[in-house]
């Protein structure tokens, strides 16, 4: 039987561990949790592993996280104590790691191996909403600490034959990431044009239009008060990269996060054939 082509995704992982701190905020992380549903429905049993290049891990080059069973990184602060007990067991997925490094490397892109590397809240809080039985192996990718979004695109199109052999491509990160502006509820306006250009550009717009506006999305409404630095936004870099010629679809928004916040998810490709 032929390996359905899988999507791609960049998913808004919202706050810290929001899975384990939902009575502290009732409802709201409710859309956001049913968008997650809906992405495990979608795709169903059909990959073999995840590929997550998560906002939450920069390196000098790329490096891929090789261990057998990661640990648990908890890059986050001011939480209860519980939230730094949290486990997500998920296997790693060390052979694919390899594989995944020789695909970069034969394309002419430094990446390396890390074998001491865990998941952290970018990955975590996600794969424990969509895969809570954490019996998915699960690797993760780093962003190049460059933080060039066409350094990031070429890495996703260098990916993009994993998609035919069942490797499910994940950003994850965030539409608007200024944290300050969340916390204070200054950032409505601006997370609300910044959303307005990011869905132009990846569900209005051709392919090559599409990679021309990320590559220049400094020049975006309110690039700079959404992003005031990239993190968040690269790991979509190499969602679109992976995605190729595919379509993006808007798959969550939510214009009321944190209480008036504009946030969105996306994704690239087909669910025809899974």
């Amino acid at each position: 039987m032929t390996q359905p082509r899988l999507p791609t995704y960049f998913l808004s992982h919202g706050g810290g561990p929001w899975p384990w701190m939902k009575e502290f905020r009732p409802g709201a992380y409710d859309l956001l949790e049913a968008s997650l549903h809906d992405v495990r429905r979608e795709v169903g049993q059909a990959p073999r592993a995840i590929l997550m290049i998560s906002g939450h891990w920069e390196e000098h080059d790329f490096m891929l996280s090789s261990a057998a069973q990661p640990p648990m990184v908890y890059d986050y602060r001011g939480f209860p104590d519980h939230a730094y007990h949290i486990r997500y067991p998920a296997p790693g997925a060390p052979t694919l790691a390899r594989t995944v490094q020789t695909m970069l490397v034969n394309g002419g892109v430094v990446a390396h191996l890390d074998p001491q590397r865990g998941f952290d809240h970018g990955t975590f809080s996600l794969m424990h909403t969509m895969y809570p039985k954490a019996d998915m192996p699960l690797l993760q990718l780093s962003l190049k600490a460059s933080l060039d979004p066409a350094a990031h695109i070429q890495a996703g199109k260098l990916l993009a034959p994993l998609r035919d052999e069942g490797v499910l491509i994940i950003g994850s990160g965030f539409s608007f990431h200024d944290t300050r502006s969340i916390m204070n509820g200054a950032g409505a306006a601006a997370s609300a044009a910044f959303d307005g250009w990011l869905n132009e550009t990846l569900v209005d717009s051709s392919p090559q239009a599409r990679e021309h506006g990320l590559l220049r999305w400094t020049d975006a409404p309110a690039a700079r008060s959404a992003h005031p630095r990239e993190d968040h936004l690269l790991p979509l870099m190499v969602a679109v990269g992976a995605a190729g010629s595919d379509a993006g679809h808007l798959i969550y928004r939510q214009t009321d996060f944190m209480g008036g916040i504009t946030v969105s998810s996306y994704r690239f490709g087909s669910l025809s054939t899974l």
